[in-house]
């Protein structure tokens, strides 16, 4: 039997106020894109008719202008989670229009089924092939695993496919999709190396469960990288040299570490820096993203195997990955989101992370989510997953942005994403703060090491003041937030006289 063929428009009538789709997708790869497009123009109707309608959205992490964008701007969304980047999403989380829940990555799916976030109705799924077995049908998905497998068996309204003539079919086994056992039933996931596989390459459900597939041709929203410039080229180098160094001295074993990087440009250029270094080994990747720079990694052989939950890559990158599919066959997985974040295997085989962040704090505490503490930038996705339960955590960051006006080394952070219980070392353009084995005040000054030379003094002079209160950390509180403060006021960080702020 043929599965129904409906437009998005059908899709998106069949969708009522106040319900829950799920998404599939990662990032704004592998993401449903149509029928949230058309949800947004019915929001817009029914708000012009003088009728409430509202959804609350799951997904594995970000979606593109066509989800994330296209709903907050038609003031669709009511409840979203868990990770964003999109600029007019943010907008409106901003403007408090939007009522966002920021979660690790690695919980997601898990909350879903311990029902702490409600009911799922209806699971939205790009794939890019579908296939009838008898009674079940098998999904193919895209670009990205995600939370697929959770959505689509628990959604209790049904499952709407978007078969995505952009991902070709020959792509078919690049996912390894396995879901976690409901507590306290959990097994141990059986990952022993980056490269295993341990499910299935579909996501299965009972074919009557599918309303309806909307056949498209679209391709992923993917965003441009920058290119590497001399400050990330630096920072690519200094983190080459840390980790060579630790393996000279044995503190990292011979054969080298699976390495995670998150998201960005500046990410994508640091790891791609790296893999250009001729006396790193060739390693193995177990990340969240995969970006451009770590593929053509691969073709070049100095990645040995990639594991990931998305290909958050450019569209020339991820139709290159297509045509040449048989080399990237067995050298290239994706998972699910539970999975390719999951602390238990992250801890097993080693992993060193190498995340961003906005913001570190003279004591090695990482703000990597808000601008001056209340403005979203974009979520804490997988950087906790990996952080806390690395062989090597590592946060990199330029010393300075805007142009020098705002430091990213500060007294006190705004926010605080990973406490510095987590973090092993801070990395920016000048050089290494190597913040193990060392007590918070031999911390601060690691720290100060990398920060701008132009704030060194500053951060220097706080923690003076500082020492005088005591304590086991030295604060003044009333001038902990003093350069954020000097920010706001004056658009520069660079205060000339702590004195108004001493109290």
């Amino acid at each position: 039997m043929e599965f129904n063929r409906i437009s998005a428009a059908d899709a998106a009538a069949l969708i009522q106020n106040g319900q829950t789709i799920g998404l599939s997708g990662f990032t704004p790869a592998g993401t449903a894109k149509c029928t949230t497009a058309e949800l947004a123009k019915k929001a817009e109707a029914e708000h012009a008719a003088g009728r409430p309608f509202k959804v609350s959205v799951f997904t594995g992490a970000s979606t593109g202008q066509s989800g994330d964008g296209a709903l907050s701007n038609a003031q669709a969304l009511d409840f979203r989670a868990p990770y964003t980047t999109n600029g007019d999403f943010r907008k409106h989380v901003n403007a408090n229009e939007v009522n966002y829940s920021d979660l690790n990555l690695s919980n997601m799916a898990t909350q879903i089924r311990q029902g702490y976030l409600g009911q799922v109705h209806w699971a939205i799924i790009e794939a890019c092939a579908i296939e009838r077995v008898g009674n079940k049908a098998h999904i193919y998905l895209t670009a990205a695993g995600g939370i697929s497998p959770t959505i689509c068996r628990l959604a209790t309204e049904g499952i709407i496919i978007e078969l995505n003539a952009f991902h070709s079919p020959k792509s078919k086994g690049l996912h390894d999709v396995y879901e976690l056992q409901d507590h306290p039933f959990r097994t141990p996931v059986p990952i022993l190396k980056a490269g295993d596989r341990i499910g299935k390459p579909y996501v299965e459900v009972d074919a009557d469960r599918i309303v309806g597939v909307i056949e498209c041709d679209v391709p992923d929203e993917a965003r441009a990288f920058k290119d590497a410039d001399p400050i990330t080229t630096q920072i690519g180098q200094n983190v080459a040299d840390f980790l060579l160094g630790n393996m000279r001295q044995g503190l990292i074993p011979p054969t080298f570490l699976n390495l995670q990087s998150g998201v960005g440009s500046g990410a994508n250029a640091v790891l791609g820096a790296l893999g250009q270094c001729p006396e790193v080994p060739n390693f193995n990747i177990y990340t969240e993203v995969l970006q451009d720079a770590p593929v053509q990694l691969i073709r070049d052989g100095r990645v040995l195997s990639a594991s990931a939950c998305s290909l958050t890559v450019t569209n020339e990158c991820l139709c290159g990955i297509y045509d040449d599919f048989d080399f990237f066959a067995d050298k290239l997985v994706l998972r699910p989101s539970e999975i390719s974040n999951n602390p238990e295997v992250i801890a097993r085989i080693g992993v060193c992370s190498l995340n961003t962040a906005i913001e570190v704090d003279l004591y090695g505490h990482v703000n990597s989510t808000k601008i001056c503490g209340t403005r979203i930038m974009n979520g804490i996705g997988g950087s906790a997953d990996f952080t806390n339960n690395s062989y090597l955590s590592i946060f990199t960051c330029g010393s300075t942005t805007k142009g020098g006006t705002i430091s990213s080394i500060v007294p006190f952070a705004s926010h605080i994403d990973h406490t510095n219980h987590f973090v092993d070392a801070v990395i920016t353009e000048y050089g290494v703060a190597d913040l193990r084995h060392k007590s918070d005040m031999q911390k601060a000054a690691e720290l100060i090491k990398v920060a701008h030379p132009d704030y060194r003094p500053l951060l220097q002079d706080y923690l003076d003041m500082a020492a005088k209160r005591g304590g086991h950390t030295h604060h003044v509180l009333s001038a902990a937030f003093a350069m954020h403060d000097t920010l706001q006021r004056k658009g520069d960080m660079r205060l000339t006289d702590w004195a108004e702020y001493i109290k």
